[in-house]
């Protein structure tokens, strides 16, 4: 048995000797901090990191067997959800390891910002935290894509609506990521490269200086009433606190840490033995609007915004909130790196993150409720009024019937019967000219999908043919006349025309 251990120990030496990790790692492991901060409230970081982890293990052996193309990726979903042994457990653990590395992240940074952890000299690991939010929301997006169902498929044409609404570089942005004007064969390899490679590699970059910054600046002490942070003075009396009552991390605080991440893994576990793994639903098909597509839970917030705004106000929320949040989170520590860090002392700071976390909920909850932004009044068995059709070109008419078969009146109104969260179209050639229709059928805008994907070019000219006639005169007693006959009712007889007896 000794010979064994010295056979190890020899090994041990020899790598040592050429790699020197030791005692970097012994350093980084005893390295003391204070007594105050070997806490409950201080395990979320790690837990995020042990998450990390998982997330790119469970990565790698999904990506073994996953097809990242337009044909096939609904399809290797649904053979390891079904055809392959514990492929829906692998399946399920990287989901809802996705949802709760979100939430805990999330705590993390909440509580960060309660006990002033951003304020001086830990500015820069704050704004790193920020970052590292958003490459994690960004992995939490792109891997809901790459199951590239019903849900997948819509939520993508929302986020590139969004990026389409951009002043100047709009289209440009929807290009590189869509690798065209719309959803199409390059669209989920571009999003596997994403999610394989450019975020996570980007997330582990971030999180090793993340884990460096931490360490070269210690972990933030416990606040307390009165103690002022100045940039003059901090560092020494830091210093001073350690010398005083510091404690090692290991195994003082990293007890903890190991107790809180493996209970956070056992709940992934339990989450995914009992609730399965997330999609895919139906495959992608941009003409089926009764879908009624959800996000994932992570990104309900933003459905219930998009469902409940009136559109007019939809494009500058997008554009400007989200902006202006982040701008103001990266400022955070820059304009706010100095003062009291116990929350008694700053009101403010707990009522802004008590309205965002009870917003952040509400609106949750609202998106798990909300219907879809259409309002399905018309139905595309319902036919094209025959006002639209009279004196009208064959070409016209082939348009009509595609306006018919592509459920376009779910969500557009022809003649007073629809769909009213899109525009009413009787006047749509006096809004648009024809290439304009053409670009906003085949790339989509706003809350609109982009069809380009769907239609062959033949029907793509017949149905803007069709839309270019809608000049915005209809009769209006017989518009009045079709509505009371789709729903049933007789128009009343004009009694004019009846022939004397």
């Amino acid at each position: 048995m000794s010979g064994i251990k010295d056979k190890a120990y020899n090994l041990y030496r020899w790598f040592d000797r050429r790699l020197g990790l030791a005692k970097p790692i012994t350093e980084a492991a005893e390295h003391p901090i204070p007594a105050s901060s070997a806490s409950w409230w201080y395990v979320f970081g790690s837990a995020a990191t042990v998450i990390l982890v998982l997330q790119v293990m469970t990565g790698i052996l999904l990506a073994l067997v996953y097809t990242p193309t337009a044909r096939d990726a609904w399809n290797s979903l649904n053979f390891l959800n079904h055809g392959l042994t514990l492929g829906w457990f692998l399946r399920a653990m990287h989901g809802w390891g996705s949802d709760f590395m979100i939430a805990i992240v999330l705590i993390h940074m909440s509580q960060v910002f309660m006990f002033g952890a951003y304020k001086y000299p830990r500015e820069l690991t704050w704004i790193i935290g920020v970052f590292l939010l958003l490459m994690t929301l960004g992995m939490a997006f792109t891997g809901q894509v790459l199951r590239f169902d019903q849900d997948a498929y819509w939520g993508l044409g929302i986020g590139a609506s969004i990026m389409g609404r951009v002043p100047i570089i709009g289209g440009w942005l929807v290009h590189l990521v869509l690798g065209g004007p719309d959803i199409g064969a390059t669209t989920v390899s571009r999003f596997f490269a994403l999610h394989v490679f450019v975020i996570p590699g980007i997330l582990i970059g971030l999180v090793g200086l993340h884990v460096w910054m931490v360490l070269r600046l210690g972990i933030n002490e416990w606040p307390m009433p009165g103690r002022l942070v100045r940039k003059s003075t901090y560092v020494r009396e830091y210093e001073a606190q350690i010398h005083k009552d510091g404690v090692p991390f290991v195994p003082d605080a990293a007890w903890k840490d190991a107790t809180f991440a493996a209970a956070i893994m056992l709940a992934i576990i339990a989450c995914a033995l009992i609730f399965g793994p997330i999609g895919p639903t139906g495959p992608p098909d941009p003409t089926i609007i009764q879908t009624a597509p959800k996000p994932d839970v992570p990104f309900l917030w933003i459905f219930a915004l998009f469902a409940l705004l009136p559109p007019k106000l939809e494009t500058p929320l997008i554009l400007i909130a989200p902006v202006v949040a982040i701008l103001v989170m990266l400022a955070l520590p820059l304009y706010a790196g100095e003062g009291e860090k116990h929350w008694s002392r700053r009101p403010i700071a707990v009522l802004m993150l008590m309205v965002v976390a009870v917003s952040i909920g509400i609106f949750t909850r609202l998106g798990a409720t909300a219907p879809w932004s259409p309002d399905m009044n018309g139905w595309s068995a319902d036919p094209v009024q025959p006002q639209y059709l009279k004196g009208r070109t064959p070409l016209e008419r082939q348009g009509a019937l595609v306006f018919q078969n592509m459920q376009c009146r779910n969500c557009h109104a022809l003649g007073g019967l629809g769909g009213q969260r899109g525009p009413d179209l009787d006047g749509v050639a006096t809004r648009m000219t024809e290439s304009q229709l053409i670009r906003q059928v085949l790339q989509g805008s706003g809350n609109m999908p982009a069809y380009g994907n769907s239609l062959s070019p033949s029907q793509t000219t017949a149905l803007v043919k069709f839309l270019s006639t809608m000049k915005g005169y209809q009769p209006q007693a017989q518009n009045d006349a079709n509505r009371l006959l789709a729903h049933g009712v007789s128009p009343p007889r004009d009694k004019s025309q009846d022939t004397a007896k």
